[in-house]
């Protein structure tokens, strides 16, 4: 086979033509690939796995080609396969987890013995240690000078005999999480939705992924053959977030500016923070608290669509593949005819969030606001939809969190925000104070209150609001019970300071002041 043109030497104008001619896989070389797998495939469809730990009879349920031949964007002489083979013996994660590495074992010791396999050349068969663990080995086709490497991975089948079009129940990921343990552990049991997030795609985002794929490897894994660079997979997941943003999903755009626009992404990685609820709702409380918490973890950020728990960019030495991007574009393939830079898309390191402003007395305003924009521009689009004489005071919480004053110059990342969410906004006019007030339920709300009014004035405050009488209330301060005709500055109450609300029980009295 002809060795292929160096990307690099590549005009810009040549991007397509050059996927086309080098990239893209010519069709006897991919049916002779696949016509060796389908023998493996054969062999773990007819056998039945049998031995120790309670594992009398294993039936081979479903084998999915998953990866690049799965999804449909493999490269020209790629020889990498990826197998995932669901078994009867998995009820649940946690009994994946138990009898993972006994069914690793059994299929090695089948593998050494099927005939079949052996005549293909069957070779270097071993455990891998890596999350989650699977069997690898080589085969050998008969027109390929490159041997075959194969790897099968035993999963559960979580998504049950078909898989559905849309979202699965959200009882498969509330299981995910709770039986969670290492990232991407029980990624196997979602590889048809993550082949089917990229298979459908349009013809032309394949090309820019096969383009991606074919830089990173040869000016990035190859160079750095020892460095703990990121997966194939959080690049293409990179590249479909770029095309989504940059395009609006057009079928139809141009392959140098798609490059371009990875290459810059890839020099900012320390903001990306991508995520899709294609296959999970955020609707499900317990799936909508571990989003959260994964979308404020260090950044980079890329979640995989179909697996919540697995954040695909954690741990990887993504400034090596930055340094790398930042040589890409200074190549002639990010260049067009004139020696003008190739222009890239406008895509965010983040989407576009919705924020619900609350006020009391007002309806809800809905906003639409990118996760790094100051706090500042947020406020300036609340005045523009609301007259304000006085200063804006915006606050938000998180379930089980503090309620927090939202700074002007810090932005919603800042605070960890990446996902919809609710916002309080209050007027003051000095020397008016925001104090925030902790309900009973773990919620807490914001109000305006001069540092000279009595508690009595608050408490009414809270009567309004919330319909708790000023008579059931007791409020209270770093552990002191206030009384109704002493005022705040009396206890040093100050902005943003938080109170504890609690309701008297019947009879109860306030306790006096010391």
């Amino acid at each position: 086979m002809a060795m292929a043109l160096d990307l690099y030497d590549i005009p810009a104008s040549r991007l397509d033509s050059f996927v086309a001619q080098w990239l893209q896989p010519r069709r006897e070389w991919k049916e002779e690939v696949l016509e060796a797998v389908w023998t493996v495939e054969q062999f773990l469809r007819e056998e039945n796995f049998h031995g120790e730990h309670g594992l009398d009879q294993v039936q081979v349920l479903k084998v999915v080609k998953v990866g690049s031949f799965g999804n449909g964007t493999v490269i020209r002489g790629a020889t990498d396969v990826e197998l995932v083979v669901f078994l009867s013996c998995f009820h649940s994660f946690q009994e994946e987890a138990k009898y993972h590495q006994a069914i690793l074992r059994l299929m090695w010791e089948k593998m050494w013995h099927c005939q079949d396999l052996l005549a293909l050349g069957l070779e270097d068969l071993r455990v891998t240690q890596e999350v989650p663990s699977a069997l690898v080995f080589t085969i050998q086709t008969r027109g390929s000078t490159e041997p075959i490497t194969v790897s099968i991975m035993p999963a559960y089948r979580a998504l049950g005999p078909s898989v559905p079009s849309s979202q699965p129940p959200p009882s498969v990921y509330v299981n995910l999480i709770k039986a969670y343990r290492y990232p991407g552990n029980f990624s196997p049991s979602f590889s048809e939705l993550q082949r089917n997030f990229v298979k459908h795609r349009p013809t032309k985002l394949k090309s820019l992924l096969r383009l991606v794929k074919h830089w990173y490897q040869q000016y990035v894994k190859a160079k750095c053959p020892r460095a703990s660079l990121p997966p194939l997979y959080a690049l293409e997941l990179l590249t479909v977030y770029a095309w989504e943003m940059g395009t609006q999903e057009e079928e139809n755009f141009r392959l140098d500016e798609g490059l371009t626009t990875v290459m810059q992404l890839l020099q900012e990685y320390e903001f990306i923070c991508i995520y899709w609820t294609k296959y999970y709702t955020l609707q499900n409380p317990i799936i909508e608290d571990f989003v959260r918490k994964q979308l404020k973890r260090e950044r980079p950020i890329i979640l995989d669509p179909a697996d919540p728990t697995h954040n695909v960019a954690k741990g990887y030495r993504w400034d090596i593949v930055a340094q790398r991007a930042c040589q890409c574009l200074k190549q002639d393939c990010c260049y067009d005819n004139r020696e003008n830079p190739v222009p890239s898309w406008n895509v965010k390191r983040a989407r576009d969030i919705q924020v619900t402003v609350e006020q009391w007395g007002y309806p809800d305003l809905i906003l639409w606001v990118n996760p790094y924009a100051p706090i500042k521009k947020v406020k300036e689009k609340i005045q523009r939809s609301r007259a304000y004489s006085g200063l804006q005071r915006l606050s938000f919480q998180e379930p089980d969190g503090e309620r927090q004053l939202l700074r002007s110059h810090c932005s919603l990342a800042y605070y960890g925000v990446f996902s919809n969410t609710r916002i309080c906004v209050l007027e003051t006019i000095p020397p008016e104070i925001q104090v925030f007030v902790k309900n009973p339920d773990g919620g807490s709300h914001p109000y305006v209150i001069h540092p000279n009014s009595f508690v009595l004035g608050l408490k009414q405050q809270i009567e309004d609001k919330l319909g708790l009488l000023r008579k059931q209330q007791q409020l209270e301060f770093q552990g002191q019970v206030l009384e109704d005709w002493l005022d705040l500055g009396r206890y040093g109450i100050q902005d943003s300071d938080t109170l504890i609300l609690s309701e008297k029980k019947e009879g109860e009295a306030s306790l006096p002041a010391s």
